[in-house]
């Protein structure tokens, strides 16, 4: 049939009509007054060398931010935070519905009434639960035994009630069944006050301890516990006290300082039970304490003495420990020492070291040895029987994958439980018959939508040529009938620091972009470890700019092919990874059309330089101390704060919690600020500052999809999809 002159006309007017509308709704931030931060132009000098930062003031202590009443700078502060958010409502408004929607659809995908694999234990299953419209899990157990009841040891849900945030952490029960230790952070600063629980009369005991890590590591005698506090300044983890339940914290007994301010503590109980472990850690050292768990009240005996850049990571078998160190081993090895003779010249090969193989750790069983390690840059598991019987490894398909021994408490097993989980399979958790090579899987998360299959689902794994000849692969996952073109819309995401690695997972939130027509890719950038420790110590320190130049290669390679373009680009990068956000915008800002960089780590040299602000002086390692010129320099040249320019920028999404203890919330509102002060675009920029949380943003299960409903509001706002 063919159509009118009046007819096409009409259509084309209306087609105009709706594009006008849209774009008028897409810029409709431009008429919409910009926060303005003032200026307090501070100068920072040294090496002869003077920064001026214009937003220091913006910096509060945690004195400030918990007085009763604002002083005038926090006062400000607050006004610059809350007129950031409003700026953000604002800009965003023609959004609402889509987050909306976004939020309904990712919250909808989740099983509201889930529950956990039980895991057995000392004749008692236990597993998690929630109740549909709970927040929070109900932490359970029964007896193993016919018919028996459900125990609820802790109703979240209850706990919760009357909290903005609350999270609970480090659950432990004792070694009699009667007890559970738990620790609660009402904050988010990640200062937790551990309590106990009485199980048999269902009632907390008056018995708590503050300013702790989180967790309670029990003795045999069922009595004594073991703990770690915090630098109430710092927040670095620096004592270990012992504790006996029925009297006060202030008699607890200090049984380790940690006094190297680059050094951490811990304290944990090996899997056998049979011994209670302090580790004193950095990055690139650690040390070991142990104690028989029978003899809470013996000394404490060290393994091998620190010593810089040696790591060492310890189990126990019989009358041997088992180390995965990296002593002469850069991607580490395994290897064993009598419990009487344990410094390193006692230490023999078990698992040899090799070149292209990483050991990523170990899981002891009475029968077994079961080893984690990372071969071409994916996972793998190792099955070592005692006997001396030939090891094998459990077999995987996915082109790019997870697998990773888990929740394996029972030391006497021949099964070992693992998950499962690759771009397009759901996390899926196995028992593995150890003897017989025979599994099960026992539960596969259900994503609760009737068009979700895997089969709809493409993955693939590349490999890109970096500019300096290095070899840098991604992993890429789309639906099928996505065409790869210049108008394709791409979410390029990576993290590339600590030796983290950028694991291919499914994540059923990415579903609200594939299923409208995004790819997906995950950069495994030099920083982090996927291919073994070379690719780690080449993204930090001095090598520290690979990261950010393997992002970029990354995102021109994927353009080059034809997989997307600038225009259709976008970039996410959390904490670490949004350092590699406010580097690479800086460094390559037209290769994005978008950008969020979720609580980014973006003043590296004014922190890494104030060793009162938590994390730093423990990171040295990993970035550099600025306190020398070399590190200080090289820093400087990359430090997103200080190298924000006059010119254009990308569209910017930035968020952070001002109660973040680990990127403090000043450094994102600093360079949101500076941003605003210097980019020569018109392009959006906004930043949301949530007043009720830090690092991790809102507890409870659901609350923190509505920040990624706001990421991809913003991603697919940009490409004019609304729906």
């Amino acid at each position: 049939m063919k159509t009118s002159i009046y007819s096409l006309l009409a259509i084309t007017l209306l087609i105009t009509s709706c594009k006008t509308e849209k774009k008028e709704t897409e810029t409709a931030y431009k008429s919409i007054e910009t926060p303005v931060a003032k200026k307090i132009a501070k100068e920072l000098t040294i090496h002869n060398d003077t920064r001026t930062d214009d937003y220091f003031w913006m910096r509060l202590s945690d004195e400030q931010k918990n007085a009763e009443s604002p002083d005038e700078q926090t006062q400000d502060v607050l006004d610059y935070l809350g007129a950031e958010n409003e700026y953000l409502d604002k800009a965003m408004s023609h959004t609402k519905d889509l987050q909306t929607k976004l939020y309904d659809e990712i919250v909808g995908r989740i099983k509201k009434d889930d529950a956990s694999v039980p895991v057995s234990n000392r004749g008692y299953s236990y597993y998690t639960r929630f109740v549909e419209g709970d927040d929070y899990p109900l932490y359970c157990r029964k007896k193993l035994e016919d018919n028996s009841k459900e125990e609820i040891m802790l109703n979240v849900p209850e706990l919760a009630k009357g909290h903005s945030y609350y999270e609970l952490v480090g659950q432990s029960v004792s070694p009699n069944n009667k007890m559970i230790a738990f620790g609660v952070d009402t904050i988010s600063r990640r200062r937790y006050t551990i309590y106990f629980k009485d199980l048999d009369k269902s009632k907390v005991i008056e018995d708590f301890l503050t300013n702790t890590t989180g967790s309670a590591v029990w003795a045999n005698d069922n009595k004594t516990v073991f703990y770690t506090t915090k630098d109430p300044v710092t927040l670095r983890s620096n004592k270990i006290f012992k504790h006996v339940l029925g009297t006060k914290q202030v008699d607890d007994e200090l049984v380790y300082e940690e006094e190297d301010e680059a050094f951490s503590t811990d304290v944990f109980k090996s899997q056998s039970e049979a011994y209670l472990m302090i580790i004193n850690y950095q990055t690139l050292s650690t040390e070991y304490r142990y104690l028989d768990a029978n003899t809470p009240n013996d000394e404490w005996k060290i393994i091998q003495p620190r010593e810089k850049n040696l790591e060492y990571h310890v189990g126990d078998y019989k009358d041997h420990f088992y180390i995965r160190t990296n002593l002469d081993a850069k991607n580490f090895k395994i290897v064993k020492t009598p419990i009487n003779a344990t410094t390193k010249d006692n230490w023999e090969d078990v698992i040899p070291h090799r070149e292209d193989v990483l050991v990523g750790g170990i899981d002891l069983f009475s029968d077994y040895l079961v080893i984690s390690e990372r071969i071409n840059g994916l996972s793998a598991i190792r099955i070592k029987p005692w006997s001396g019987s030939k090891d094998h490894y459990i077999e995987f398909n996915d082109p790019a994958y997870l697998a990773y021994p888990t929740a394996n408490l029972d030391y006497n097993t021949k099964v070992l439980r693992y998950n499962y989980t690759s771009l397009t399979t759901p996390i899926s958790t196995f028992d593995y018959n150890m003897d017989t090579k025979e599994q099960v899987l026992l539960k596969q998360q259900e994503v609760l939508d009737p068009n979700f299959s895997s089969e709809n689902y493409v993955s693939e794994r590349i490999t890109i040529t970096a500019r300096d000849g290095v070899k840098v692969p991604m992993s890429i996952v789309y639906k099928k009938g996505t065409k790869k073109s210049a108008e394709t819309p791409l979410l390029l995401y990576a993290y590339g620091s600590y030796g983290a690695n950028s694991e291919a997972t499914f994540r059923s939130v990415e579903l609200s972009l594939l299923d409208r027509g995004f790819i997906f890719a995950i950069a495994h950038i030099r920083g982090g470890q996927e291919m073994g420790r070379d690719w780690y110590e080449n993204g930090k320190l001095f090598n520290k700019k690979n990261t950010f130049t393997d992002f970029i290669d990354c995102g021109e390679y994927l353009v080059k092919e034809g997989y997307t373009s600038s225009d259709h680009m976008y970039a996410y990068g959390v904490s670490a990874g949004g350092l590699l956000m406010g580097s690479i915008l800086n460094m390559k800002p037209e290769l994005w059309n978008g950008v969020v960089a979720a609580v980014p780590f973006v003043d590296i040299v004014s922190t890494m330089l104030d060793e009162t602000i938590p994390l730093t002086t423990s990171e040295f390692d990993e970035w550099g101390n600025p306190k020398d010129k070399d590190y200080y320099d090289y820093m400087k040249s990359y430090s997103p704060y200080d190298n924000v320019e006059a010119k254009d920028y990308p569209n910017i999404l930035i968020t952070t919690g001002y109660w973040d203890s680990q990127v403090q919330y000043w450094e994102p509102a600093k360079w949101t600020a500076k941003l605003r002060a210097l980019k020569t675009d018109d392009n959006l920029l906004i930043m949301h500052s949530n007043m009720k949380t830090g690092h991790f943003g809102a507890s409870g299960r659901f609350q923190k999809y509505k920040r990624q409903a706001l990421y991809y509001a913003f991603i697919l706002d940009l490409e004019n999809i609304s729906e």
